[in-house]
């Protein structure tokens, strides 16, 4: 498993929690970086993904 993928998904995760603590608090900036920290972290896992996939196809 390419380390993108659990950096990626611990980063949707971050992303995640910051966001719902934005909309409980009332704080759109919070919410709003959560939001963009989920994004970059669903990024990064589907390059891992992909990485992954490749590293598969080459090993076959």
């Amino acid at each position: 498993m390419d380390k993108d993928r659990i950096k990626g998904a611990a980063k949707e995760v971050k992303g995640a929690i910051k966001e719902t603590a934005g909309k409980v608090t009332g704080n759109p900036r919070t919410e709003a970086e959560g939001k963009a920290e989920k994004t970059v972290g669903k990024v990064q896992r589907n390059v891992g993904e992909a990485k992954d996939q490749a590293r598969d196809l080459l090993d076959k």
